[in-house]
């Protein structure tokens, strides 16, 4: 099985939902995955997207940079007692998903793998393993981009951002 790093938009009306009834919450995921599956929308007019199996990787880039918002796992809990795949959900505020974007746009991803060495990553750990080949760093290049637009997206929307591993 693997882990894939998961994001949903939400207004501040669903966010105040989501908070006070957290079951909620994983049906409204389901449902907008579902819609969205067959439509496929581009990250910056989807509601749902997933950074597939880059979340570590991203997450390792990140830190490097000292990122000021922790996009890859969320910063606040509202369902600690659920498991939505691997761990309980978080989330962003607007604010955060705003202070987010604007260092997304900020940071290319040029600068975010300047300097890496790929034995860094396989030494930390780096999930999914197997950093031996020279354009691994690559890999995660796409996903990044669109992360970034989906939270441009959010921040012009003044939209909220749940955050899970599944």
């Amino acid at each position: 099985m693997s882990m894939i790093g998961e994001y949903l938009r939400v207004t501040a009306a669903e966010l105040d939902r989501v908070i006070q009834d957290p079951d909620w919450a994983w049906d409204f995921v389901e449902e907008v995955q579902d819609a969205e599956e067959e439509t496929e929308p581009a990250p910056a007019e989807a509601r749902h997207f997933s950074t597939y199996k880059t979340w570590d990787m991203l997450r390792f880039l990140l830190a490097r940079v000292e990122f000021p918002v922790n996009v890859v796992h969320g910063e606040e809990p509202f369902a600690e007692d659920e498991d939505w795949g691997y761990g309980p959900p978080r989330y962003l505020r607007h604010e955060r998903v705003r202070l987010a974007a604007d260092a997304l746009r900020a940071t290319s991803y040029a600068q975010l793998v300047s300097g890496v060495d790929l034995a860094e990553l396989t030494s930390a750990e780096v999930y999914p393993l197997g950093w031996s080949d020279a354009d691994s760093l690559e890999w995660g290049r796409p996903w990044y981009d669109g992360l970034t637009q989906f939270f441009e997206a959010a921040a012009r929307a003044d939209d909220a951002m749940l955050v899970w591993l599944d």
